[in-house]
């Protein structure tokens, strides 16, 4: 009888783990704003000399980058950006990565994923870099 109860109790601890653990981050769009914009643009801005604003590619098209993960014409990939290491190097001289310095990197790319979306060319919400 305790056996079969505590069976039932690891049962039941054990499936609101892996419920806990099976719901996704959503992202937040206006940290991926701040972070797109204060990195990503500062970035292409000072090194390019041209921003890359959401509103220049559809949905589709920022989803076939980001699922590429190929950035600098393949030379790097995207998430290098999003990485730890990555912020950590740019954090003296830049606000939002030291800001963001503990956020987890694939909490951060969720975040820009969500806002790029949101200022695509056909979002609800076309942005340009300003």
């Amino acid at each position: 009888m305790k056996r079969n109860l505590r069976l039932k109790v690891l049962a039941l601890i054990l499936a609101a783990g892996a419920t806990s653990a099976a719901q996704a981050y959503d992202g937040d769009w206006k940290r991926g704003r701040i972070y797109f914009r204060h990195v990503c643009t500062a970035c292409h801005s000072a090194e390019v000399k041209k921003a890359i604003p959401p509103n220049e590619r559809t949905k589709a098209e920022w989803a076939a980058y980001l699922q590429a993960d190929k950035h600098n014409k393949g030379k790097d990939s995207v998430t290098k950006y999003f990485s730890k290491q990555y912020r950590d190097s740019i954090k003296s001289k830049n606000a939002a990565a030291a800001k963001f310095a503990d956020v987890p990197e694939n909490e951060l790319l969720q975040d820009v994923k969500v806002f790029v979306n949101k200022g695509a060319k056909d979002g609800d919400a076309p942005a340009g870099c300003s």
